[in-house]
Formats: structure tokens, C-alpha cells, sequence
């Protein structure tokens, strides 16, 4: 073979596998491209998966944080801040301009050029990291991104919350201007203490507004960020001070202060001032505010209530409160063993609350005695008794038995025992006087004639909510009742007889503006105007001439009804004028007898004064007028039949026997001759009403003969009537359910 063959066969076989490497290498090289094009991919579509669920970050309400619900009075005092984050959120033009320069050049300083995200921060944080010093990347814009939109995300470290955090910073910052993002930030950031957002740090650490923050404290809030529960200065003032420097020589860097502002603030000695925020978010009247929430909290969620940023205007008058607290406990005093006193004043033409007395000290105990106690309301329960007999046709001037005891069989043999506060009844009474007087025995009776039902049925249609029991027994305010009740129900004879809930909040405002709720006037009739004036007519004799007399107040009709329950434990006054309707309740928290200056308690003398004290003070802010009048309602006393009761036979019995047989009775005992009723035994008796005088035979007469008549006897001084010397005459208690046993 020729040389040049051999030449042309190995230059042939050097190109083959020349041409095999290239192949190979082709395929290798787009392998690789095609799995880097593959691995680019499969980042995409991660990363985008990754931005699947994103907030509406268009939208500003995304960005919401919890912000405090606050309650005002009708006069416009703040009355409470109810909040899960103590946060008081305020406009960038409230903001000191030192805080606002502080917090970029500690927390972002070219915060104001980049677009979201700044990759300077991010490669110096990288090497502080690596060099053994802690500092964060994050921009303001990614920050507030976390701590709001991203909340839920915050504690994942996951390349796939940075990722997401970082896109939405970007879209933010499309959406939102620099100023925009900076006040949003500074309102959500976290400064420890519980302090959320700058407002609330300037007054937990230094005691004034935003505002009004100087450089040395606006430098020290903008360094508590980073770590907010080390950097506190109430837990390390020392690292706080520390930190406060560092953040100076930021702001001198970057040109915005001088040598001499930075050095005089780094002199400045921080002290700290907190501004006074109670722990329940309550300054003034915690009764009320407590009833309020309440209200709130049945109508709301829990995150609106107290983070839902909600504007509740209430109606509560001030300057009605503190009469009210004077009246009350100017009276029965502040001393821990003293009674505790209630008392709530409705607005007659709208059930606006304007007043409200809970106990003696919300700071000790804040359980509510105008709303949450139900208390026994004594006689003032009558009331309901009275309006029901007006219903059923009878007139004010039907006359009933008052004799006491009163004893009325409740079925299954039993027995109910009725007994009037003074021991002995009036004989036959106009359900006027009786009312006026507050007499127990004749109540009983009507509730006996005409059933517990009705009376149940009235005391619900004027206001009353608490369940009763269909017993006779509630005529005498043996169920209790709250203070409020008793208030918003006796405005309803007030108001002619139109009932009103009782109102104590007039409108909800959310966050932006716009108006849950707002208060309308409204009313039912729920007892036609003839009976409500019939009734009012009798309980202003209760005022001008019974047991309320202590609640007359010049210029102004007024009516109502006083009440002490059994043992003096509950003493009321329920009243009203044409404008306002009050009751004020007193009693211990555990039941026991109310003493006041060594005296038993009595609604007519404990309570009708205080009722008088704040009304006087409160009637000064209306015109006075009078009740509307009207017809008498159609009256029909012939279908009752409330029976006297049967007179004893005494002929015969010795005088203990007969008293015995007398108990509730006045008793009188004139001595006469006789010559066929043996000495010592009684001749006759004389009854009138719950009067009864004892003839007692003292044996024939000396030299001569019994002439059958009283014209000639020569009586003894007669014995005076029997009464329980611890209960004064013609007052309110039901007297109990067991006669009391007279002395001889």
C-alpha cells in the first residue's frame, strides 16, 4: 500500500472520531442547557406557585391592623379604649420630624430610593452576618409587609415566605407612596411594653404625643424596633441607651443632624414617664362602660370589639354621672361596712340611660349592682299590682279590706300570711290611699283576686325581662328584679304609657367611617294612656302625702313608690317626673338589714332622699312640665269580690285567749260590769277594720244589777294598741310571710 494511502486512511479515521467528540459534546452541551432551561422552569413555576394565595394588597384594608374601640359619653369624654394591641394610630404630620428621620436611618436609610427591596442592605447584612454582627436586609416596606399582610407567615423562615415577602414589598411600593408606607409602618411596628405603633410608645415611654417627641427620645424609640422586648428601657435602659447612640450615629452620617444635636442627645439622662392607661382600658365610669362592652360583645366578634377600631357613641351625660355618684354616696357614705347603693336614671322620651351608679368602687370589685343583682324590690313592686287591678276596671277609689294579718289560702292547703309593716291595718282603703300608705294587706288581697298572671303580664309590657313565677307573693317584690329594670319600667307610666328599651348606646362608627349601627326613636304602647294617667295620679299621692314624701321636689309633679323587702335587707325608691324616670336600690352586697345612723333602713327614708339629691341636680338641665293628662279609663268595681275578714266570736274567752285569736289587731280593752259573764271573761267586742275594743267582764256590780248597756260603766284606762316596737308606723315592708306575735 502506497504511502499515500495509508496517509489518506488514518487522516479519514482522525475525522471520525473528530466528528464522534463533537456529536458527543453537541448532545452533552444541549443536555445541559436543556436541564438548566428545565431547572429555570421548575423554579418559575415553584416561585409562582409560591404566589398563589396573596393577600389584595391593592386594597388598604389589607394592610389593617388591630386598632382600639373607643367609647364616649353623650358630652363627648372618652370614656374607655378597648384593645387586644395597644395602638393609637396617628397621620405622619402628628409625628415628630426626628422620628421619622431616626427610624430610616436606623431601620432603612436609602428607604426613599430603592422600589421595595434594597440589595445593598441585603449583601451588607450577608457580611455583618458572616463577620459575627447581627443586622437585618429588610427594608421598611418589607417589614410592614410582614407584620401586616404576612402576619400569619412572620415566624417562617422559608425561602418561600422571603420570596413572597420580597414580591409584595415591590407591588406595594407601586401601590403606595413613600410617605403612605412610612405612616402605615410607624403606626404597626411593635415597641415592646405593649406598645404598638409610635403614638402609643411616645406615651408608655415618655409621656407625650408623637408630636412632641425631641431627638433623644424619638432616637431611642427608633432603635427599640430590632428587638423590642430587649431594648425595652424599662427592662434594660442601660441597651436601650446603648442603642440610642447607635441610631444617632446613623442620623449624623447620613447629614441629618449636627455634631452638636448628636452629642447633647447622647447626654440626655432618657427619663422615662408612663402615661396612665388602665390594664381594662376603662378612665371613667366602669359601670357603665362594663354594661356597654357587654352589649358590644353580644352584638360583635371579639376582634372588632377589641381590635376592630370601633367609634361607640353612648348616653351617657357626665356631669348626670357625677350627681348621681354624689347622691349616692354622699348619703350612705364610702366605708367598706356601710350598704351599697345603685341607682339609674332614664330619659322619659327617648330610654336614653343618662346615669348609671353600679356600687361603691369599680377598681374593687366590678361586679354591677344596676344590672347584674336582682334584688327583692319590696313594695315598689306594687306598682305592677296597682296598673293590673286599673286594667281589670278597678277604680282608684274601690275600697278594700286592710285589716291585718291577711290570711289567703294558696291552694293544697296552704296558707299565705300577710302582715303590714305597722302591725295593723286602716280599716276599709280606697286603692289610692292604699297605695300612698303602702299597705301590704290589701295588695295581697287583690293579688289573690285577680292572680299572679296579670301582674306578671304588666310588670313584662313595662320593661321588666327578668323571668317571674306566677306566685301571689310577687305583688310584695318577693322575686327580684335588676335597678334598671325598675327605672325603664316606671318611665313607661311616665311617658303615658309608652314602653322604651333602655338605650345606652346611640351609634357604632367602624374604622372607615361608616355606620353600623345608630339609634331610632321607638315605642310601644303598652298600656293606653288612661290607665298609665290613672296610675300616675296615684303614685304622686304617694310623693305629696305617703311614704315617698321624702321625693318631693319643688316645680316638678312627681310619682313613685317606695320599697323595703322583708328584714329591711333591700331599700328602693322608684320614681319619676315627666322627663326622667330613676330608681335607686340600697342593700349589702350579702343580704343583711340595712342600719343607717343606728336606725333600720326604710326605702322612704334612705332612698326617696337620694332619689330627691340627683334629681335635683339632673331636672336643672330640662324645662319643666307636667304630665299628660286623660280620660279615666272605663271602671267596673262590681266584678270584684275581695271579701272582709269574718269577725271572731271572743263571747266567753279569757282576754289571753282573745288576744290570741287577734294577732295584727289593734287591740282596746275597756273593763264593764256584768251578772252573767264571769270576771275576767270577755263580754263583747266592737271591731273596725283591723280596730277591735274588748269588753271584759270585771263580775256583777257592787249593790245593783247589770243594765244590759254601756251608758253607766266606769272603764278602765284603755291598753294601748300592741305594735312591734322595732318597726316605725306606716311605712313600706312587706312585714313577712308569719304574723308577728303581740306583746301583752
Amino acid at each position: 500500500m502506497s504511502t499515500n494511502a495509508r496517509r489518506n486512511r488514518a487522516r479519514k479515521r482522525r475525522a471520525s472520531r473528530l466528528n464522534k467528540i463533537k456529536i458527543t459534546a453537541t448532545t452533552l452541551v444541549l443536555g445541559m442547557l436543556l436541564s438548566i432551561v428545565a431547572a429555570v422552569g421548575a423554579v418559575v413555576l415553584v416561585a409562582f406557585s409560591w404566589l398563589e394565595d396573596l393577600p389584595d394588597y391593592t386594597d388598604p384594608a389589607a394592610f389593617d391592623t388591630s386598632r382600639p374601640t373607643r367609647i364616649y359619653s353623650a358630652d363627648g369624654v372618652l370614656l374607655a379604649r378597648f384593645f387586644l394591641e395597644n395602638r393609637e394610630p396617628v397621620t405622619l404630620d402628628q409625628m415628630s420630624p426626628y422620628i421619622l428621620e431616626a427610624i430610616v436611618a436606623v431601620e432603612d436609610e436609602r428607604f426613599f430610593e430603592h422600589e421595595g427591596i434594597d440589595p445593598q442592605g441585603i449583601a451588607r447584612a450577608a457580611v455583618m452576618t458572616m463577620l459575627g454582627s447581627r443586622e437585618g436586609g429588610s427594608t421598611i416596606t418589607q417589614q410592614f409587609v410582614r407584620q401586616t399582610v404576612l402576619r400569619d407567615e412572620a415566624t417562617d423562615i422559608s425561602l418561600r415566605r422571603k420570596f413572597r415577602e420580597a414580591y409584595l414589598a415591590l407591588e406595594v411600593e407601586k401601590h403606595f407612596t413613600k410617605d403612605e408606607i412610612l405612616e402605615m409602618y410607624l403606626n404597626t411596628v411593635f415597641f415592646g411594653a405593649n406598645a404598638h405603633g409610635i403614638e402609643v410608645a411616645s406615651m408608655t415611654y415618655f409621656g407625650v404625643s408623637a408630636s412632641e417627641l425631641n431627638l433623644a427620645q424619638a432616637s431611642a424609640l427608633a432603635g427599640i424596633p430590632q428587638r423590642p422586648n430587649a431594648l425595652n428601657p424599662y427592662n434594660n435602659p442601660e441597651l436601650t441607651i446603648q442603642r440610642r447612640a447607635h441610631v444617632l450615629n446613623r442620623m449624623y452620617e447620613n447629614g441629618k443632624i449636627t455634631y452638636e444635636e448628636r452629642r447633647e442627645a447622647e447626654e440626655d439622662p432618657m427619663e422615662l414617664t408612663r402615661a396612665y392607661v388602665p390594664d381594662h382600658g376603662i378612665y371613667y365610669h366602669g359601670y357603665f362602660v362594663t354594661h356597654v362592652r357587654r352589649y358590644l360583645q353580644q352584638n360583635f366578634s371579639a376582634a372588632d370589639v377589641f381590635g376592630g377600631g370601633l367609634v361607640v357613641h353612648t348616653t351617657l351625660d357626665t356631669n348626670m354621672q357625677s350627681a348621681a355618684e354624689a347622691a349616692v354616696h354622699n348619703f350612705i357614705g364610702m366605708d367598706p361596712s356601710s350598704p351599697e347603693g345603685a341607682l339609674v336614671s332614664v330619659e322619659v322620651d327617648t330610654g336614653h340611660v343618662i346615669a348609671m351608679v353600679g356600687g361603691r368602687d369599680f377598681a374593687e370589685d366590678n361586679f354591677n349592682l344596676a344590672t347584674q343583682a336582682r334584688r327583692q324590690p319590696g313594695s315598689t313592686f306594687k306598682t305592677f299590682g296597682m296598673v293590673a287591678a286599673v286594667e281589670k276596671g278597678m277604680s282608684p277609689s274601690f275600697r278594700i279590706d286592710s285589716s291585718s294579718p291577711a290570711t289567703i289560702g294558696t291552694g293544697g292547703g296552704h296558707r299565705w300570711i300577710v302582715n303590714n309593716s305597722e302591725g295593723r291595718g286602716r280599716g276599709m282603703m280606697s286603692l289610692h290611699a292604699a297605695m300612698a300608705a303602702s299597705v301590704n294587706t290589701v295588695f295581697a288581697r287583690i293579688a289573690n283576686e285577680i292572680g299572679a298572671e296579670p301582674i306578671i303580664d304588666v310588670a313584662k309590657r313595662m320593661g321588666v325581662e327578668t323571668q317571674l313565677e306566677p306566685f301571689l307573693s310577687l305583688v310584695l317584690g318577693a322575686q327580684g328584679v335588676t335597678v334598671l329594670e325598675m327605672a325603664s319600667s316606671h318611665a313607661t307610666l311616665a311617658s303615658g304609657g309608652v314602653q322604651r328599651d333602655p338605650v345606652v348606646i346611640t351609634s357604632i362608627i367602624d374604622r372607615n367611617g361608616e355606620y353600623l349601627y345608630q339609634w331610632e326613636e321607638n315605642g310601644e304602647q303598652a298600656l293606653t294612656p288612661e290607665v298609665a294617667w290613672a296610675c300616675t295620679q296615684m303614685m304622686m299621692g304617694t310623693v305629696t302625702g305617703g311614704t315617698g314624701s321624702r321625693a318631693r321636689i319643688s316645680g316638678w309633679q312627681v310619682a313613685g313608690k317606695t320599697g323595703t323587702s322583708q328584714r329591711n335587707r333591700d331599700v328602693w325608691f322608684a320614681g319619676y317626673t315627666p322627663v326622667l324616670s330613676t330608681a335607686v336600690w340600697v342593700g349589702h352586697k350579702e343580704e343583711a338589714p340595712i342600719f343607717m345612723h343606728g336606725r333600720r333602713a326604710f326605702g322612704g327614708t334612705v332612698s326617696a332622699p337620694i332619689w330627691r339629691a340627683f334629681m335635683e341636680v339632673a331636672l336643672q338641665e330640662y324645662e319643666p312640665r307636667r304630665f299628660a293628662t286623660a280620660p279615666a279609663p272605663p271602671f267596673n268595681n262590681s266584678q270584684f269580690n275581695i271579701p272582709q275578714t269574718a269577725t271572731p266570736s271572743l263571747g266567753g274567752l279569757t282576754l289571753a285567749e282573745a288576744r290570741a285569736m287577734l294577732v295584727g289587731f289593734d287591740i282596746s280593752v275597756e273593763q264593764v260590769y256584768s251578772d252573767t259573764v264571769p270576771a275576767g271573761r270577755i263580754v263583747s267586742a266592737s271591731f273596725s277594720g283591723s280596730r277591735v275594743t274588748l269588753r271584759v267582764s270585771m263580775g256583777p256590780r257592787p249593790g245593783g244589777e247589770d243594765t244590759g248597756n254601756d251608758t253607766n260603766e266606769a272603764p278602765a284606762p284603755p291598753t294601748p294598741p300592741v305594735q312591734d316596737p322595732s318597726t316605725p308606723p306606716a311605712d313600706d315592708s312587706p312585714g313577712g310571710s308569719t304574723p308577728t306575735t303581740p306583746t301583752p
